[in-house]
């Protein structure tokens, strides 16, 4: 008898210890997910500050690109108006296809290039959107590690029972991948 009693309780410290340790893991594994979203959110902020300084330097030149900026600005106001990372990242999508439009038409803009604060504005457009990639792939990288986590079994009877569920991948909106069309002809 006595023996089975220390059975039972090495076998109920140890399921014990697994579940103290997994919910552990699922609280780290979450605020990880948490944190890099934070790291995406703020590279946007450096662009959504950028973008503003860009478009004052060119808008004089560019009087008949005036879609390009309305739509650079609903972009940007959608974003401050999402609430969850999902409608963030959908408005930030919104936001890089305004934003690679005015690019193409500032390449066609020779008096824009050689101009020094666009320059500079530019480099630090094109720093800050390789800074959001590399955070939305750490982003994706973490969100992979957790929703692996409460997938496995054991780990997603207890990731349930807590109520976690799969976080979302930033994806690229359908038709990211094709270059955007300009038209420079005056109307």
């Amino acid at each position: 008898m006595k023996k089975v009693l220390i059975v039972v309780a090495v076998v109920a410290v140890i399921v014990v210890g697994y579940i103290w340790s997994t919910y552990n893991r699922l609280i780290t594994t979450n605020e990880a997910v948490t944190n890099q979203w934070a790291q995406v959110e703020t590279q946007y902020q450096r662009r959504f500050d950028l973008i503003p300084n860009l478009v004052e330097s060119v808008k004089g030149v560019m009087k008949q690109e005036q879609k390009v900026f309305g739509d650079l600005a609903d972009a940007r106001a959608h974003y401050t108006g999402a609430t969850d990372a999902n409608q963030k990242a959908e408005a930030a999508t919104q936001v890089e296809g305004s934003l690679s439009r005015l690019i193409a038409v500032m390449e066609n803009y020779p008096q824009l290039k050689s101009a020094d604060n666009v320059q500079t504005l530019m480099a630090q457009l094109e720093g800050t959107e390789n800074r959001v990639s590399v955070e939305r792939k750490r982003y994706n990288d973490v969100v992979q590690s957790f929703n692996v986590m409460i997938k496995v079994f054991p780990t997603n009877l207890i990731a349930k029972q807590l109520g976690y569920s799969t976080k979302n991948y930033f994806e690229a909106e359908a038709g990211a991948a094709n270059a955007p069309k300009v038209d420079l002809q005056i109307k």
